[in-house]
């Protein structure tokens, strides 16, 4: 079926205030039941309608991973992109009424993909006579009535991200992004849509849009002194009340931000990350929340509101447009004004559905110059290298990734104050899938080894505190006594933790001991053959989301800065690797840390 979303609800007139009519159609009111017959002589007025939304899905459009350069899958089979979104939404729509429907987002949109990479970057939508972002022309396509920021919308600086704000249709929600100077809303706090019914009275749906707390952390660069990011509870409880005062009917809230209340940046900034369930808990007058940010699958989740006892309605659908949650409201026409008497959601899977071949038409060639882009040759390899097993062992990939940061924060630094101190390097295991064939390299070979837009900056450790941060990172590992079979699949990400926060250290020698307990599993500490001193001093070539307090990792935030760059560690990467021509392991590849159980190696 055709898009046309001129026909559909259109962008809010003015920042937060505007109010749009959906459709020119009328539904057909909902037959009465016996008892309500019998009750009152006459059925009450009621009113359904359905609001969908998607979240995080950082850059994908279509089902492709640019990182390997063919159609994305995974163990579960899961689909992904707004392509096979489209088509769940114009089914959703046909079923229920496209006037009684809305679309919504929570946020994360223009990072995560080489798509939103080169747009941001290769061919930047903020060029003179730029290109209009990919997710701008799909998510217009497709007829989104808001969208949340998430944090990752900060990534590549306002510019960028004010420039993606003026190529949408739609407007992009932030009660909690504030300027810093006059500490007001820094984009549309909220937008309220009509919906018509079949009654005479319209029902008024307010959507109020939260962003994460942490950006003022992880996007320090970009927004300090511009924006500062208070939390989403303290915001809501301001603006939901006025939004029930200008006439609200349903207020929904989309927010960037976990349901499960905690952080993982530990007491670095005094906000929780993982709010939307406080909001829920602590903020009356809100009747749903579309969750983001946490990368989790939660179809339907009921959370009480601790003031009024009513139970708020939560739902995220899961990453990359794997998902998409549908709201369902059942309305009845009480002393003068529609009320709530039912709320719930579900998620549909992308994976049953085909790509919408609108869509598909619309960012044919866009999509085309990104293959291209993606498979350039930036030099050869003299071994098949892989990170299939980097959770466990120290593999040459990831001593790759240490050795381009060491040798740039160490030629940064030559002739400086610090030039005389130990360069050191971090690096986790980003994906487990990336490799680097033998022969030809090319740019998605290294995107595929490090996925995100971080990038380096050198801090100032002593002995004792990295063997804390090691002692922190070894929280990893299932504690696994001695004698007892190991299984890899059950080895790591104790306690929930993602690969992504487990880092290793290059220039040290080390065993992580798994049959001790957390907190005392770092043995033979070393530098240079030596026990390391715990008052010596080194520096950390580490990227800027660990440095900024991500994963909590104790000392790392406090640490003295001593150099940083604004260049993408995976740029830095390329360009290596473009320059040295040849990848010989041989070079770079080391075994400087292993697993071991009373000084036995685990493999």
């Amino acid at each position: 079926m055709p898009l046309n979303r001129r026909t559909f609800l259109g962008r809010s007139a003015a920042a937060g205030a505007g109010v749009a009519v959906a459709g020119g159609a009328v539904a057909a009111p909902a037959p009465a039941t016996a008892a309500e017959a019998r009750g009152k002589g006459r059925a009450p007025k009621r009113y359904s309608f359905t609001v969908m939304g998607t979240t995080d899905l950082h850059g994908n459009v279509f089902n492709w991973d640019y990182f390997t350069d063919r159609e994305f899958d995974d163990k579960a089979h899961n689909d992904v992109g707004l392509a096979k979104i489209s088509t769940l939404v114009n089914r959703v729509r046909e079923e229920k009424g496209r006037h009684n429907t809305l679309l919504i987002d929570a946020g994360d949109t223009i990072q995560g993909t080489q798509l939103s990479y080169y747009y941001a970057k290769i061919d930047p939508i903020t060029a003179a006579r730029g290109p209009v972002h990919p997710m701008a022309q799909s998510m217009n396509a497709i007829g989104y009535d808001a969208a949340a920021l998430g944090n990752h919308e900060f990534n590549y600086g306002i510019p960028v991200l004010r420039k993606f704000e003026e190529q949408c249709d739609f407007p992009l929600l932030g009660a909690n992004a504030l300027d810093a100077k006059t500490l007001r809303p820094a984009f549309p706090p909220y937008v309220m849509k009509r919906l018509r019914t079949p009654h005479g009275r319209d029902v008024r749906v307010a959507v109020l849009g939260l962003t994460n707390p942490g950006i003022a952390i992880w996007d320090k660069a970009n927004v300090q002194g511009r924006m500062t990011f208070p939390g989403l509870e303290e915001q809501a409880a301001k603006w939901v009340p006025k939004l029930r005062s200008m006439g609200a009917d349903v207020v929904i809230v989309s927010a960037h931000s976990g349901s499960s209340g905690t952080s993982s940046y530990g007491d670095q900034l005094p906000y929780v990350e993982n709010a939307a369930g406080l909001v829920a808990e602590q903020v009356p007058g809100i009747d749903a929340i579309l969750v983001g940010h946490a990368h989790t699958e939660i179809p339907e989740y009921f959370v009480e509101n601790e003031e009024t006892g009513k139970k708020v309605v939560l739902s995220e659908p899961l990453k990359w447009g794997q998902r998409l949650t549908l709201f369902d409201f059942d309305l009845v026409w009480s002393k003068g004004r529609w009320t709530v008497e039912k709320a719930g959601a579900q998620v549909l899977n992308s994976n049953t559905v085909p790509e919408d071949p609108e869509i598909v038409r619309l960012l044919g060639d866009e999509h085309e110059k990104v293959v291209a882009y993606v498979n350039q040759v930036i030099g050869t390899s003299t071994a098949a290298m892989t990170t299939a097993e980097a959770a466990w062992k120290d593999e040459p990939l990831i001593d790759l990734i240490n050795h381009v940061q060491t040798e740039t924060v160490r030629a940064a630094l030559a002739g400086g104050a610090y030039a005389g101190l130990p360069v050191l390097s971090q690096a986790s295991c980003f994906s487990r899938t990336a490799k680097v064939p033998a022969g030809e390299v090319t740019i998605k070979d290294a995107a595929g080894l490090y996925p995100f837009e971080n990038t380096l900056e050198a801090r100032v450790l002593t002995g004792a505190q990295l063997r804390e941060y090691l002692e922190f990172s070894a929280r990893y590992y299932v504690q696994t006594a001695a004698g007892a079979a190991v299984d890899t699949s059950k080895l790591t990400n104790a306690g929930g933790i993602p690969d992504y926060n487990y880092d290793v250290v290059s220039g040290l020698t080390y065993e992580v001991d798994i049959a001790k307990p957390a907190g005392s599993r770092i043995v033979d500490l070393a530098f240079e053959g030596e026990p390391v001193d715990a008052a010596a001093e080194f520096v950390l070539a580490v990227n800027n989301y660990r440095a900024s307090g991500g994963g909590a990792f104790p000392h790392i935030a406090g640490a003295k800065q001593v150099w940083a760059n604004s260049e993408e560690i995976r740029n830095t990467i390329i360009t290596w690797v473009r320059a040295k021509g040849v990848l010989d392991p041989a070079e770079f590849a080391s075994v400087g840390w292993k697993l071991t159980r009373g000084g036995v190696p685990v493999f």
